[in-house]
């Protein structure tokens, strides 16, 4: 298991990008949360196998394309956490 902080800068809010990451946590069974922050960027927290978490970030770091942009992405393994399912924060 794997479980990491993952936050993202650039073009990222206002943009559909919080969906955007939960559905691709659901597509790779990856469970967590993400949340805006008030600098503009998003900060998720995930976690899953290696090979899922591998999945999810290529993905997280293309972006949902249209009007997002992702400029940079800082990735921190931290503490396992309890959770069934992938959550937007607000």
């Amino acid at each position: 298991m794997k479980t990491l902080e993952v936050n993202v800068f650039g073009v990222v809010q206002g943009v559909g990008f919080r969906w955007f990451a939960q559905q691709a946590a659901q597509k790779n069974n990856v469970v967590g949360w993400v949340r805006n922050r008030k600098d503009g960027s998003v900060t998720i927290q995930a976690q899953g196998t290696e090979e899922n978490m591998a999945n999810f970030l290529t993905t997280i770091k293309k972006g949902p394309g249209f009007y997002s942009r992702v400029d940079d992405v800082e990735i921190e393994s931290i503490a396992p956490f309890e959770s069934n399912v992938f959550a937007i924060r607000y």
